[in-house]
Formats: C-alpha cells, structure tokens, sequence
C-alpha cells in the first residue's frame, strides 16, 4: 500500500515543481522584458525632451549622457530583438525607436568622434615656438586635499598660463607659495563658494580684469597676453552657474554669461579680428545647442572636433564622464597639442593645450557662422537672465564691447623678447576689492 502511494505521489510532486518552475521562469522572463522596455523608452524619452528649448535643469540634463544613450538604446533594441517576440506592431515600433534614438544621438556627438573632420589644423611648429604657448585650465575641486598631487601634475605639464576654478583661500594660498615666483603675472579670486577662480602666467597679462557678467558672485578673467614673440593675444576664463535642484533651477545664468561673452568677442571681431582663446569649466557638454550657439555667435573653433570627446568629469566614474571643461579659440591659432592629464584628486581632469599663433591660419580653417535665429535666441537668453539677476548689471556686461588695439603683428617666428617683469605690485597680483 506504501509503495503504491509513493508512486502515486511522485508524478504529482514532479508536476508541481515543474509548474513552479515554469512559473518562476515566466515570472524572470516577464521581469526581463520589462526591463528592456523601460530602459529603452527612458533613453528614447530623455532623447525627446533634450529637443526642448526649456532652461529648466531637468530638461538641459538630457544634453548630457548623449554618448551614454547611444549604447543603452543600441541596447534595448538589440537586447528585445535577439532574446523577446516582437510578432506585434507595438514591438516593432519599440524596436525602432531606440534604434532611431541611437542614431540620433550618435549624429549629434559624431563631430568629436576620431572619424570626423578636424575642426583646427595640426600644425608642425613646436611648442617652444616665440608663437606658441601652453594652457593649463583646471577645476581644482575645492574640498581637494591632494594639492601635491595638483602641484606634480601641473609643473610635469609645464604652462605658461594656468587657469584654476573653485579655488579658496586655502588652494590660493598653495598656489601661490608654490608657483607665485615661476609666474608673476596673476589675476587672483579666491571664494568659499566654489566659484573662485586663479589666472597664473609667466606671459606679460595686458589690462586684466575680474568681472562678474551674471551672478554677484561667478567671477571671469579677461586679459589681454602678450606672447613671447610680442604679439597680443585675448584671453577669457569663466566658469558658470550650472542648473541645478536646489538654487538655479534652469540654466538661464549659465547659459547668458556664456553668450555675453562670445557676443563680445563678436563685437570686438568688427574692428579687427583678434586672437581669442576662452577656456574654462562651462558646466555644459561641447554638444549642447548653448555651446554650439556659443560658438557661432563667438566664431570660436573647438580643437576636439576630430580628435575625441576629452571627457574631463567626472574623473571618479569612467562610465559616466562628460567634456565640461573646454578650450575655444579664433581662427588664429593652430593645434600642437591636446590633452587631458593625469588624475589630480579633483572631480575634473585637468587640460593641457599648446596652440601656435599664425597669421596665416583664418584662411586655411573656416570659422561657424551664425544665422539670424542664432542671434535672436541669443538676445532671448540675455534678455531673460536680466529679469532674473541684476538687469543693470547683466546688460552693461552684455553691451561690453571694448574696440581692439590696432596693432602691427610681428614676425611670428622671431626670438622671443626678453623678460618683462611686473611694473608693480598692482600689474601683478589683480583681486576684486
């Protein structure tokens, strides 16, 4: 009687536990699919609203994980294809969107791929030209403790001009014990909000000044230099307010400063056209609509279109970096080297550029050129950041266009002129008041 129990028994066990099974199958399966479809109609959501005009910051998020979105949408779509049915309709539009997304995303972020065209030519000159000169812009992070690090990184590039942000009067200190005598000539402002900013150059600074274009307390640096070879350059430094939850919900500030100075660039091209590099920690990516508007307002060239993303934050996850730090310059200039250095503890890399002065070069390497809707969203963008800052302020910053210097240009490849040391401690130490 046992036995024929047990044997009766055994079937309905093994029944059971398959069904189990199929259902926990079903069930992983299920959760699977699901999450394939969530992940794709996030990026193909995310794609949508970056199309968006809005300053708000959730929106202008978007502009950001391009590169990102493009592999996880590829994904979803290849993920679905290979391993779910797709016998209906929906699936098949599911299938092509992210598919469609990937595409469109790759197409914006194409320009900085290695197999698009590069956007300033390479030139043959070395860096130790009386043309040339080395820049070294880098967000320092303020809450960095590792400033020997910062310190070997930054000699081992060896610069004539070092442009820092988030410094505090515990990095300005630093800075200057450290490297005050190698270079002389100094634009300094420390702040606890981290938005301080340092220009350090053994280059001759002509006129420099802080301003504060936007926010009371964003400061840039606006500087004329004079190269070795004679010859004045313009520089400006700025790092911006990015959008963000909890003070500037959108990117209104951010995005007028970066505008108002390359409309002042604009107007001081309609003189006479200058040698202008603008280089800091944008707090936007080199693919966003504000940086591509900025760059045909300005007519700036960017060096990494050709050359690769230079992704500079965040330095701690390989897997989510974005190019927020970025070197503009005019058509003047020509590229010797770009590159980003090493790890310095900061949340940022720091980049090293040398660029060689050439007269010739605005003939060899066309500028953008903006239209007339450029400049109408670009008034838009001023305009609404002096409703929400100090109008005053905003619009004596953005009606700033300082009429070049005629100069004569010298012989590029001249011996370098003899050292020029400060003609006073004002000349060279420049602070807000």
């Amino acid at each position: 009687m046992k036995h024929c129990l047990a044997s009766r028994t055994r079937p309905c066990r093994a029944f059971f536990a398959d069904g189990l099974l199929f259902r926990v199958d079903d069930l992983l399966y299920s959760i699977a699919r699901w999450l394939v479809v969530a992940l794709g109609l996030s990026m193909v959501g995310g794609t949508v609203l970056s199309w968006v005009r809005s300053p708000h910051w959730f929106i202008r998020g978007w502009d950001f994980p391009r590169v990102q979105i493009v592999g996880l949408a590829g994904l979803s779509a290849g993920l679905y294809a290979a391993f779910f049915s797709y016998n209906t309709w929906l699936e098949w539009v599911f299938i092509g969107l992210c598919a469609a997304c990937a595409v469109w995303q790759f197409y914006r972020i194409f320009p900085y791929v290695p197999l698009a065209p590069e956007h300033v030519e390479t030139t043959t000159r070395p860096a130790d030209a009386p043309s040339s000169l080395r820049l070294v812009a880098s967000n320092v992070l303020k809450d960095n403790e590792q400033h020997d690090r910062w310190l070997d990184v930054v000699r081992g590039a060896d610069p004539d001009l070092i442009l820092a942000v988030e410094v505090d009067e515990t990095w300005d200190d630093m800075i200057e014990d450290a490297l005050g005598e190698e270079y002389p000539f100094q634009v300094r402002q420390p702040q606890d909000n981290y938005y301080g900013m340092v220009l350090y150059s053994r280059l001759k600074l002509i006129d420099p000044e802080l301003r504060f274009i936007v926010q009371d307390d964003v400061p840039s640096v606006h500087t004329g230099v004079e190269l070795r070879c004679g010859r004045r350059i313009y520089l400006h430094g700025v790092h911006p307010r990015p959008p963000e939850p909890l003070r500037d919900e959108d990117a209104t500030a951010r995005d007028a400063e970066v505008v108002i100075v390359g409309r002042e660039i604009e107007g001081e091209a309609e003189g006479e056209q200058r040698p202008v590099i603008v280089a800091g920690d944008f707090n936007d990516v080199a693919w966003s609509h504000t940086s591509k508007l900025f760059q045909k307002v300005s007519h700036l060239l960017d060096p990494r279109k050709g050359r690769g993303f230079f992704n500079t934050f965040d330095a701690r996850y390989p897997l989510l970096r974005f190019p927020l730090d970025h070197v503009f310059h005019s058509n003047h200039f020509k590229l010797i080297n770009l590159e980003l250095l090493p790890f310095v503890g900061s949340d940022h890399f720091p980049v090293s550029i040398t660029l060689s002065y050439e007269p010739t070069a605005p003939v060899e390497q066309p500028e953008p050129e903006k239209s007339a809707g450029d400049e109408e969203e670009a008034q838009e963008k001023v305009e609404r950041a002096a409703e929400e800052n100090d109008e005053e302020k905003v619009m004596r910053n953005e009606g700033a266009h300082p009429q070049p210097q005629a100069l004569a240009p010298p012989d590029p490849d001249q011996e370098p002129a003899s050292p020029q040391e400060p003609a006073s401690p004002e000349d060279e130490d420049v602070r807000r008041p």
